[in-house]
């Protein structure tokens, strides 16, 4: 695939902390991160309860550029993933989960809903411009495969 057909791709980008590590993810510091950018924006708790979501979950709205994005973000496993998202918008958003949720000298992890989908292993977030953040992200959508 060409690079314009590989910014196209939406799928859903999962992020979490390296294996053995922990960010102490919780929902009101995100919330409070969520609202810094967009005091409006949606936010809801989900208990769990009832059905088959076992433990709670969060959801919520984020604008990055000109898009408006959901996603949603566990304690247990810790992560937080946002949907129907293009590779752009996802280095956007790791960008995003650096500078403002993630812990300082703490790893990102990052897998696709395909990827997952693929049985492919999380990959380590490097820590590199945000263009070269996209071309990894490419580099994973690629590795995928099925996407002739």
């Amino acid at each position: 695939m060409d690079t314009s057909e590989l910014a196209g791709l939406r799928t859903m980008y999962v992020f979490g902390p390296a294996e053995g590590s922990a960010w102490g993810l919780t929902y009101e510091g995100i919330e409070a991160k969520l609202r810094e950018r967009k005091t409006d924006t949606f936010v809801r708790v989900d208990e769990g309860d009832e059905g088959p979501v076992r433990g709670s979950v969060m959801h919520f709205g984020i604008t990055l550029g000109e898009e408006e994005l959901e996603g949603i973000t566990k304690r247990s496993p810790e992560g937080i993933a946002i949907e129907d998202c293009t590779a752009h918008a996802a280095a956007e958003f790791a960008k995003w989960l650096w500078d403002s949720v993630v812990p300082g000298g703490s790893s990102i992890t990052v897998n696709t809903e395909w990827g997952l989908e693929a049985d492919l292993p999380d990959a380590i977030v490097p820590d590199v411009p945000r263009p070269r953040l996209v071309a990894t992200f490419f580099a994973h959508l690629e590795a995928t495969g099925g996407l002739d």
